[in-house]
């Protein structure tokens, strides 16, 4: 165990299985009382950091520290960077900070993680990010301060002061909608979605449970066409996507996971799931056994589902695929006991898909933003 003095606060970084679990545990305490917080489950924060379920650790690494105040923790952060196998850039990046409201002990945190992350050759710090996928605990909240859903940071809004005031800069903006059964404006894309559907070059299918691997496949083909375009994009592989599928699986509603072909071949997806934090509220960030039994009992009463992810191949833009897409989930949809729809954050570099969400009648109910901060300035 590694104590570094600070100004005012002991920092200590984390090697034992006693401060992993107070890494964990702090936010439990800092967070009581707020009515909206809903505690990540303790495995998904476990996992993160565990090399043999990581990925992320086999083109990178991780550090965390705790900083205390008389024995008492007061706050915590987690810094961490990846090689870009395509280009060899070292991406540097924080997150999983968690504070109280003082600018000296937010200092202190982002200080030691500027550190080490200069220490191994990053040029930048991002965050508040995930290491790993972006579609868990990316972005900082700040505006829409309601209950997150499952594997979506959440935060005090005081948070925002603490890094704009530290030196970070806003990077990307990060919409998150919602769109209720009756206020989804489907009359609008109706005809468009029509010709694309009568189209026989055309076949829209979901995911069969019993044949994860196939739509792993068809995930791939088309994540890796949809996204290749983006900084520091990093292909899909089969092994990565199957570990999310099989994690996903029980959370998984069918026929709301649209899947759209051109001549038998994936063109585009549509990936939702049941909104489970309205579930996880009640375990106390545990799956134990008592867990598992409230998660059975509580899934029967949630209405929300959330979209997690939605692509089109770069070819197939513009044709009226997404739209026919969404048709074919509304179809399911209507049939089903959810009556919410929420459409994971949207970045501000995508503003059609934005455009897309307002003129279906989905409004935007809540504001993620990712951070930079450069060394070099």
């Amino acid at each position: 165990m590694d104590i570094f003095a600070g100004v005012k606060y002991q920092l200590v970084s984390i090697d034992e299985k006693t401060l992993a679990k107070e890494f964990i545990d702090f936010p439990k305490r800092l967070y009581k009382g707020d009515a909206n917080y809903i505690m990540p489950l303790d495995v998904d924060i476990e996992q993160v950091f565990d090399p043999a379920f990581n990925k992320a650790f086999e083109t990178g690494a991780c550090k965390r520290w705790l900083l205390k105040d008389n024995g008492n923790t007061i706050g915590r952060i987690a810094a961490f960077y990846s090689k870009i196998e395509t280009t060899g850039v070292l991406t540097g990046a924080c997150g999983f900070f968690e504070c109280i409201d003082n600018f000296d002990a937010a200092s202190q945190l982002f200080d030691v993680a500027k550190a080490w992350l200069i220490e191994n050759k990053c040029e930048y710090m991002d965050g508040p990010v995930n290491f790993g996928d972006r579609d868990s605990f990316w972005g900082l909240m700040v505006e829409g301060f309601a209950s997150p859903s499952y594997r979506e940071n959440y935060n005090f809004p005081y948070y925002q002061n603490l890094f704009e005031k530290y030196g970070f800069t806003p990077e990307i903006g990060q919409t998150t909608s919602l769109i209720e059964k009756e206020s989804f404006n489907f009359e609008r894309f109706s005809k468009l979605a029509t010709r694309v559907m009568n189209n026989p070059a055309y076949t829209f299918d979901y995911i069969h449970k019993d044949n994860l691997e196939k739509y792993a496949k068809d995930f791939i083909e088309i994540y890796n066409q949809a996204w290749a375009f983006h900084e520091n994009f990093v292909p899909m592989t089969m092994d990565k996507i199957m570990v999310r599928m099989k994690q996903m699986k029980p959370i998984l509603i069918e026929e709301l996971n649209v899947f759209a072909y051109h001549d038998g071949k994936p063109v585009g997806f549509y990936i939702n799931v049941l909104d489970v934090n309205q579930i996880f509220k009640h375990v106390n960030g545990k799956m134990n056994l008592l867990g598992k039994l409230k998660f059975l009992y509580y899934k029967g009463f949630v209405k929300r589902v959330r979209g997690i992810v939605f692509g089109v191949i770069p070819t197939h833009h513009n044709l009226g695929v997404e739209v026919a897409m969404i048709m074919h989930f509304r179809a399911a949809l209507i049939k089903d006991r959810y009556n919410q729809n929420e459409l994971a954050w949207v970045g501000d570099f995508n503003p059609k898909m934005l455009s897309m969400f307002e003129s279906m009648g989905a409004k935007p109910v809540k504001k993620h933003i990712t951070y930079r901060y450069n060394f070099t300035k």
